[in-house]
This record gives structure tokens, sequence and C-alpha cells, in this order.
């Protein structure tokens, strides 16, 4: 797509998009894998094996499949990576890869038909408590800014399901965690530019940027302006104090 000329020039196309829109093949993977996992069954056996490790007979049962009908199944989750096993004398067991993809799976699945993970929350917790809980997590990933935590690490931290801690953030800030804390950090970003003669690499790295080519995207995104540009147009002057 570099330099094509579109039909319509609407002027909705991000700077730069067509440069850097991905070939149609790179997606492949992922149609492959929404293919491999359109039967519900298949669900079903990898959303058990993400919380257990079991064997065929087992699975059968829990499932209420045959025996070959669950061996197919588990075949073609092994193949594409979500299931590892592992032999035990006669005996094989199954559960699922400790992947980033298995665990992206794992939470989507978990998020679009709304259940949770067993054990974790065996009595659901009142909306209050979650608010609070939530309300906790909002103040340490703000509290200092150059701390980075994953979802999983608030998760276990704060004893919350990921899927709970997602919906309810998301509910009471209105945003995912991800696009809130973003927009917070270029808010962060805007007030040091405007107040401060810090150098951009210095307020990237407040903020929770090590890498000044990454803040930069961020700050575009979120304000359509690159971090100097912002400077420039924004910034209070510094008057010197009269000695």
């Amino acid at each position: 797509m570099h330099g094509k000329t579109l039909p319509h020039d609407h002027g909705h196309l991000p700077k730069g998009l067509q440069m850097e829109m991905p070939q149609g093949q790179t997606f492949e993977i992922l149609s492959d894998l929404f293919k491999m996992m359109s039967d519900s069954k298949r669900i079903q056996i990898f959303w058990l094996l993400c919380h257990c490790e079991e064997c065929v007979m087992n699975i059968s049962a829990l499932v209420e499949m045959s025996s070959p009908a669950v061996s197919h199944h588990l075949k073609l989750l092994k193949a594409a990576g979500l299931i590892t096993s592992r032999r035990e004398g006669k005996e094989v067991y199954y559960t699922a890869a400790k992947t980033s993809r298995a665990q992206v799976l794992h939470e989507m699945t978990e998020q679009i038909v709304e259940v949770a993970c067993p054990g974790e929350e065996e009595k659901a917790q009142p909306y209050d408590s979650q608010v609070q809980q939530v309300s906790q997590i909002h103040r340490l990933l703000t509290e200092d800014l150059t701390v980075r935590y994953t979802i999983e690490e608030l998760s276990s931290k704060f004893h919350m399901n990921q899927t709970t801690l997602k919906t309810t953030f998301k509910r009471v800030f209105g945003q995912s965690v991800g696009v809130y804390m973003k927009q917070y950090r270029v808010k962060r970003a805007k007030e040091l530019l405007c107040h401060s003669d810090a150098p951009v690499s210095e307020i990237a790295a407040m903020v929770g940027y090590q890498n000044q080519s990454k803040f930069s995207s961020a700050f575009q995104a979120v304000t359509g302006m690159l971090p100097k540009a912002y400077r420039k147009a924004f910034a209070k002057p510094q008057h010197p104090e009269n000695g």
C-alpha cells in the first residue's frame, strides 16, 4: 500500500497507516486460530484444561464426549500450541500451554461468555467491594507512573479475578485499564511539557516510557501532536524571579 491513493480522501486515515499496514497474510495465524476454535466442544475442553491437568478418560466424562472424539480435539489443540501433554507411565495428561496466546484466548473466552475461573471467587464479591478494590488498583497505577503492572500482576496482588478486575475498572473509570493508563500518562506528560523545562526524554521516563520513540507515538496518538510541537504551542514562558 506504499504511496497508494485512496478513491475517497475523508481525512480520517491516521498519518502513516498505509505505510505500516500489515499484509493480509500477516493475519493468517489469527484466522487459522479462530477457524480451529469454531467448535464449541473444543473451546470447552480448552477452557477446562486452563484450570486443570487431566487424562483423556476424565476429560471425556467432564465434557460428555467419547474418548476418540476428545482425542481428536486434543490433537488439534496441541498442534495449535494451545495445550501441552506429559506422560506418566501409560497415562497421558493434558493442560493449557503457558503461552501468551493461550492466556489471551483463555481471558477472551471467559470475558465473552461471562464465566469466572473456578476457585478464584467461590462467592461473588459485592459490587461495592469490587469498586473499592479497583479504586486501590487505580491508586497503585497512578502513584508512580514509572512502574508498569500487568493485569495478571494486579489480579494476583489484589486477589481479584482478571475478568472481574477489567470489567469493574471499565465500569468505574469508563475505559479499559490499558487505554485509561495511556491517556493518564499523556495527561501527566502534557502538564510536564507545559510547566517544566525537562527534556522530552526525561519526561518520557517520568511517565513510564523508557523509549522516547514509543512515548512520542503514544503522545501523538492521544493529542494529535508530537511532544515538542505540543510544548512549543502550549508551554507557558518561564519568567525568572526578579532579584
